[in-house]
């Protein structure tokens, strides 16, 4: 039996062109387009490197070892490959025939240093204003979705919301491969994984969701939504299991829910439509959108509460906090800024009951909404419109 750490140190030689990358902090994906031409991505935006694989078949003998450290097989009758590498980066291989000048990998770095809010601040990402929103939010168990594109940091959003959850909850995580890092002490993590050639040993997210709702969770995470299992999540939302957090692939606050509602409708359980969007409306009340803009940067465009549902109007989004961007400077990046619309949550009365306060600015954009009438806060169709 190879020891397993001589194990991974072999496997890491496969990788030795694209060594320096994996152990560089700033690159967060590599890209791998056949074995002459390897991209990097660094603060949002994609290089050319001069680093080449030795030959067609080095790149093919990499793929073959990550396969088998992970059980897996590739070749032209399993073309594709997902796979996690030791340091917990996550892998994606296509092989030809299915991609005829391949192989293509592309490698998302796992960082096992979390972003925290006030990093995120930091970046520019939100505002101290907005943290402090959304931690008097997440502390009342509000639900949580948020929302974004491929890269716009959803995961890396979901750990710093995850930070706003009192001590002494218990949280179950549930997630198809493991990115997810809670800097708390009661956490239960779950994965899923696929079945073998013939489908024995499978576990989805779907049986996760449903073993975790009798293990006494106070808090449900779900990595990412991907199909059935939305509707379970929304059905657990509205009987009583509040403060779920989870990410979805969409870009705008509208487009949220309209994926939830497809991904819902994947079930097995029928239901009417019409009793769906209620049943969405109840369940999610504020989503979070990220976008990765332009210029490279990660920001959060909006943070929408969704206040119900109905047969004329469709679902009821309002923002509470909006970017608003005013051209860009003189290095070509966007300016921008994420301010309050003079909305206050719905939960407002209880977040004072509970000796909680959201900031100043909140109130007083609210304040000065309440004195020149409503504006621009309130949208049917997600937000906000266009932005970015």
């Amino acid at each position: 039996m190879i020891p397993k750490e001589v194990y991974e140190e072999t496997l890491l030689s496969f990788l030795a062109p694209v060594r320096p990358f994996l152990d560089d902090p700033k690159v967060s994906e590599i890209m791998i387009n056949g074995p002459n031409q390897i991209f990097i991505e660094k603060a949002g935006k994609l290089t050319l490197t001069e680093a080449r694989f030795p030959s067609l078949e080095a790149l093919h003998s990499c793929l073959r070892n990550i396969a088998q450290y992970v059980g897996k097989m590739v070749d032209e009758d399993h073309p594709i490959l997902e796979a996690r590498l030791p340091d917990g980066s996550r892998i994606e291989a296509i092989v030809p025939p299915a991609a005829p000048d391949g192989p293509d990998v592309s490698i998302r770095r796992f960082f096992r240093e979390t972003l925290t809010v006030q990093r995120l601040v930091g970046f520019g990402s939100l505002t101290d204003e907005a943290s402090q929103t959304l931690e008097a939010l997440v502390a009342l168990k509000q639900n949580v979705v948020v929302a974004g594109g491929t890269g716009s940091g959803k995961t890396s959003m979901l750990n710093a919301l995850s930070s706003f959850i009192p001590d002494g909850e218990r949280i179950v995580i549930i997630e198809d491969s493991r990115e997810v890092q809670l800097q708390r002490e009661h956490v239960v993590q779950l994965e899923a994984r696929p079945g073998d050639a013939k489908g024995k040993g499978k576990v989805t997210i779907r049986d996760l969701f449903r073993a975790t709702l009798r293990m006494r969770p106070d808090r449900i995470v779900v990595g990412e939504i991907r199909g059935g299992e939305a509707l379970d999540l929304v059905q657990a939302m509205t009987s009583g299991h509040g403060g779920c957090i989870t990410t979805v692939h969409a870009t705008y606050p509208h487009d949220t829910l309209t994926r939830l509602e497809t991904m819902s409708m994947m079930s097995d359980v029928e239901l009417p439509l019409s009793a769906l969007r209620v049943q969405l409306a109840s369940a999610i009340n504020i989503i979070v959108q990220t976008s990765r803009l332009q210029d490279g940067s990660r920001k959060v465009t909006h943070i929408s509460e969704v206040r119900g549902y109905s047969a004329d109007k469709g679902f009821e989004i309002v923002d509470l906090f909006l970017r608003r961007f005013h051209g860009r400077d003189e290095d070509g990046n966007l300016v921008s800024t994420f301010e309050p619309t003079g909305e206050l949550p719905l939960c407002t009365e209880m977040v004072h009951s509970y000796g909680m306060a959201f900031p100043a600015a909140v109130y007083e954009a609210a304040r000065q909404r309440a004195e020149l009438g409503p504006g621009e806060g309130t949208s049917e169709f997600g937000g906000g419109g266009h932005h970015g």
